[in-house]
Formats: structure tokens, sequence, C-alpha cells
């Protein structure tokens, strides 16, 4: 089967979606697939080599902002659009990313929604006549559904199926100002209707997007999130000088500012002095601001030399930084989705602390290798840092258990297998 998967870029960091993709399209061609992870917007920015290394950008995302502000755009030469997909240039133009105001971004996203009836369409247009013209496809797959204003045509000019991947839409969905976040909604659940199946990385997120969509629970189908634990090495804590690890993008909606206060909490309990707290992730220009606070806040609790902050990791420095961890939490304060970080730690036998919403209970019940707090709460983070870190014997268990089950149940030739069943029955329909 020749498989399709549109995955929008982020030029500059790593995001979840983008490395669960570059995993699914490996496994997938594991099975006899013919799977190609086709990048938009921005180029892709993946920890390990990219499952389909060459593939150019076919929609850019500084092509698709003249196109949504200046609706003569399309007219100008094809060169001058080929050189503003440049590699280079978008990752320029991504260093931006985030300093947009409220209603340029809900403009472009319901613009992206609208499909034929927005003013991007002329550079969507393009790559619908590649998929037709060139590609041809069996199945499209879309990394998540804010691409669904492509379903419609898709489905109407290649008479193929259409599969979403559904990864934290809500969240940003929600943060749009008014008007664009009703209409983006009620875009999205007219694109729906041209849909196959959609794929909810867990039950929590199945069961809150299936009305939001306006689509039975039967279309969306609940597929766990995997990794290659082979890529990934044990970690070695020191006990008697314990670390304490977040790693996401480094932000307040990743609870980053819940983690930094619980760190202060703990850190200046007594007998607490020798633990350490590795802080990593994506970091962009426009969380400099942010970070830079939480930096004085510590600073002022007197506890900068025992703060490491490690922005942008490569793979590589992925690995040691879970090397080092005897716990880790990334205190979200919004329903995750997922949250692939969790499995990352657990793999390497980290036990993980996390809030008590979104997806972590599923992924705590199904794993073990890890415990809930009280969500929003700095203190009840500390707290339960101090009772793990007290207890070597649970802090073991959790670590075995943990790197059991993703070893076991969260592999990608599992999601692979599942993927794979999804595609063929649309195929089918």
């Amino acid at each position: 089967m020749r498989v399709l998967h549109l995955t929008p870029g982020t030029g500059t960091f790593h995001c979840g979606s983008c490395l669960r993709d570059n995993v699914l399209i490996k496994a997938l061609r594991g099975r006899g697939h013919e799977a190609i992870m086709v990048p938009l917007y921005l180029p892709l920015v993946t920890d390990r080599e990219p499952a389909s290394p060459g593939q150019e950008i076919r929609v850019g995302g500084i092509n698709l902002y003249f196109q949504q502000k200046f609706p003569w755009f399309y007219h100008l030469p094809e060169w001058l659009h080929r050189a503003l997909n440049r590699p280079a240039l978008l990752r320029l133009a991504a260093r931006g990313m985030g300093m947009t105001s409220a209603r340029l971004l809900g403009e472009m996203t319901l613009g992206s929604l609208l499909g034929k009836d927005g003013r991007q369409w002329a550079e969507w247009r393009k790559l619908v006549t590649w998929l037709k013209d060139n590609a041809h496809p069996d199945v499209v797959s879309l990394s998540n559904s804010l691409l669904t204003g492509l379903a419609p045509a898709i489905r109407e000019e290649l008479g193929v199926p259409v599969v979403v991947s559904l990864q934290g839409e809500d969240s940003f969905l929600d943060t749009l100002a008014e008007p664009w976040k009703e209409q983006a909604w009620e875009a999205l659940q007219r694109n729906a209707e041209s849909v196959c199946r959609f794929i909810a990385p867990s039950r929590f997120y199945q069961e809150m997007m299936a009305p939001r969509l306006g689509v039975p629970l039967d279309r969306i189908t609940v597929l766990p999130n995997a990794l290659p634990a082979h890529a990934f090495h044990s970690a070695e804590p020191d006990l008697r000088r314990p670390v304490i690890g977040y790693l996401a993008r480094m932000i307040h909606g990743k609870g980053l500012t819940t983690f930094v206060d619980a760190l202060i909490d703990l850190a200046t309990q007594p007998g607490r002095e020798r633990v350490r707290f590795h802080i990593g992730g994506a970091l962009t220009p426009a969380d400099h601001a942010y970070v830079e606070d939480l930096k004085k806040k510590i600073q002022q609790a007197g506890l900068t030399s025992r703060v490491t902050w490690m922005p942008n990791l490569t793979f590589e420095e992925k690995l040691r930084f879970y090397r080092d961890l005897t716990l880790f939490s990334v205190p979200a304060t919004y329903g995750e989705a997922f949250g692939l970080y969790v499995l990352e730690a657990m793999t390497c036998g980290v036990p993980v602390v996390q809030p008590q919403h979104g997806a972590f209970p599923e992924l705590i019940d199904a794993t073990g290798g890890g415990v809930l707090c009280a969500p929003d709460d700095a203190a009840a983070l500390a707290r339960a840092w101090a009772e793990l870190l007290d207890d070597p014997e649970r802090l073991a268990d959790l670590r075995q258990a943990g790197q059991r089950a993703v070893a076991r149940d969260f592999q990608p030739t599992l999601m692979a297998e599942r993927f794979d069943a999804v595609l063929t029955e649309c195929r089918s329909a």
C-alpha cells in the first residue's frame, strides 16, 4: 500500500507529532508498505534519522502567509514560490514563531481549515494536484486534524480514503480569539465528514474529541504512541545525589511554572540539599522572556547552582539527560492527549510523577511506571517527589514496571500493526 503521510514541521525544535510520525512511517515500511512522510509549512525536526530524507516541503509557511494576506500572490512567478520554500529561509522565518498576533494566528488557522473556501487554497491546490498527478497514494494520512481542510478535495479528486491522527488540537484551537475559535471548530466538524477514520492516542482524547468533531465514538480508533525502546539507554541515577528532570517545550502550558515552584519547595526543605534539577526541552525565541523570569525566581530562592538548563537537545544529548535522572515530571496544565516524554522517561527506567488529568492516568495505569498527583499544585508535586525519594524500594519497583511495560506494549511494530489495520479497513470500506 502506498501511504502518503503529511506532517507539519517546526523548523527549529522537536515536537511530539514529528517524533511519533517518524517512528510510524519507518515501522509501516517494515510491514512492507511504501510509506512516505511529506513535510509541510517548515522543515521537519526529528531526533533521529528522518524517515523520508530529501522530501521537499510541498506547502511552505511563507507562501501560505502571503497567500492569506494577498489574494493576488498566487499569480507571481512560480520560481518565486519555489524560492520561498527553501529550507534555510523557512528556518529563518520559524525563529519568529509564537510572535504572531492573535488575529493573524486565527486567520491562518481558519484559512487552512476552510480548504477550497479559504484564501490559502491556491497554495493547498498545488499539493492536491501533486498528490493526484505524481504521488498516486492509496491512502492519505494527516498528522493532525488542523490539516483536514484538504480532506474534502482529496476524497473528491483522488477518490482515496483520508485518515487523520489527533494530537492536542483542542489545546491550540481553544486559545484562539473569537470569532476564529468558533469558526475553526465549525470548519473542523464539516471537514470530519470527509475523513474515513480518526486516530486518538488515548481513550481520554477519543472521548473528549468525538463530540467536538461531531463524530460517533467508533469513528475514532485509540492507538497509543510508541517509541523504539532499543534506541534508549537505562538511567544510572545516584540516589545519594538525586536529580529530578523536566523535558518538554519550555512553556507555562507544559507545567514548567509548576515544576519550578515545586523544585523551590522541595529544595528548600531541610535534608534536601543534595537534590538537583535538570530542565530541558525546546526553547524558541518567543519563550525566552518567560524562561528568564523563572530563572530570576530560582535565583531569588538561592538555588541557581542546583538547576541545570538544557535547551534544544539533540538525540544524543537527550540520552545523556535521562541517564542522570532519578525522577521525571512534566506537570502540564491542560489535559495532554498522550505525552510521549512519559514513555521516554519510563523506557530509560526513570519513574514519573504526573498530574491526575488528561491521558496521564491511562499511561500510569497501563505501565505502573509512576504516580499521580493533584494538577496545577506545586506543593502536591513536591510531596510526591519527596515520598518517592524517601522510598528506594518503591522507586526500584516503578523503574522496573515502566521499562517492562514500554518494551512490551508501546513498540513501533505494534503501533504500525494497528495503524495498518485502520488503513486496510478504510481502503475496503
